[in-house]
């Protein structure tokens, strides 16, 4: 197997799916000529054409609207939002038309249309190029949240995502874009929306992770057993709606503590729900509180401050210390 970056298991994906299926279209502002801003869609018009990859206006609004409108028609369209921070700006397309559009026919319309987005801070970006918002897309009912760890579950999910008949939010870490590299398949692989991983196995303590926080929580797990002979269990949720709490919940009912990492300011954030979820179905085996290790309640600072917002291993692991000694 080819050892790909992120961005080439998604370029990978993408052109698969196109190959075989004259129904997937892509649309975005620069991801044809120029092969996107992170060159995720390179080259792809030089196989597919302008027909089906589609440069646009700086339009946010019009991408997803018209995504939806080519969804509805039988189309299955990936468009690209250029950075999730510029996003708000079609959030009534996804909400008031996207989201609800199989309630709204009851059940005669759907539409499978998927919105790219990279997400995220750890590389140095300006205002609204590094936010963690994914709890509004999650919290939206008819939406589903997708959030990939790494170039292997992120080729099989943007797979799974194209096929599913209703709209995906599908973020990338784009810390993770070209940060390492993992064997990826050149046959089909997929992998089931809605189902978590468990990428480290333990009996001490649980931390729940996503997307780019997957690896610090690794790090936290591997500080843990080096300088504290502790197992930690590590749970790659993959998905944050639907949300598989059946996996975290036997974890935690195992190991009796969890910490829960995202980049996510912590008020509101999906740490809140995944406790309670945790709460409700592991309350009983629980020996200490459940922590977060998460973004603070402000914007995501620039340069030399961003390292300090983002969880870190040395952070996790400090958390992890916390719940051990309760």
């Amino acid at each position: 197997m080819a050892k790909m970056t992120m961005v080439e298991a998604l370029n990978l994906a993408l052109r698969q799916e196109m190959a075989q299926d004259d129904s997937v279209v892509l649309l975005g502002q620069d991801i044809g000529r120029d092969g996107g801003v992170f060159r995720v869609t390179d080259r792809l018009i030089d196989q597919f054409g302008a027909e089906r990859v589609i440069d646009t206006p700086l339009a946010e609004s019009a991408i997803v609207g018209m995504s939806v409108g080519m969804a509805i028609y039988g189309l299955k369209p990936v468009c690209e939002i250029q950075f999730s921070g510029f996003s708000y700006q079609n959030f009534h397309q996804l909400e008031n038309h996207a989201a609800r559009m199989r309630w709204r026919t009851r059940g005669r319309l759907t539409v499978p249309m998927v919105m790219r987005a990279p997400y995220g801070g750890g590389v140095r970006a300006l205002e609204h190029h590094a936010e963690s918002r994914e709890t509004y897309w999650a919290h939206t009912p008819g939406l589903k949240m997708v959030i990939p760890s790494g170039p292997r579950n992120a080729r099989a999910l943007l797979v799974s995502a194209i096929r599913d008949p209703d709209p995906v939010i599908f973020y990338e870490g784009k810390a993770l874009y070209r940060a390492f590299r993992e064997e990826v398949p050149e046959e089909e692989e997929t992998l089931p929306i809605g189902q978590a991983n468990m990428v480290r196995a333990g009996d001490d303590l649980t931390i729940i992770a996503y997307g780019a926080m997957l690896r610090p929580a690794l790090e936290a797990a591997e500080e843990l057993r080096e300088k504290d002979r502790l197992e930690a269990e590590v749970i790659d949720l993959l998905t944050l709606s639907p949300l598989d709490e059946n996996l975290m919940v036997a974890s935690v009912q195992k190991t009796g503590r969890a910490v829960i990492v995202h980049e996510a300011p912590g008020s509101f954030g999906p740490g809140a729900e995944i406790a309670t979820r945790l709460m409700e179905g592991a309350f009983y085996f629980l020996e200490a509180p459940i922590v977060r290790v998460t973004g603070f309640d402000v914007i995501i600072p620039y340069f030399s401050r961003e390292k300090s917002y983002l969880p870190s291993g040395p952070r996790i692991a400090a958390a992890a210390r916390r719940t051990l000694r309760q």
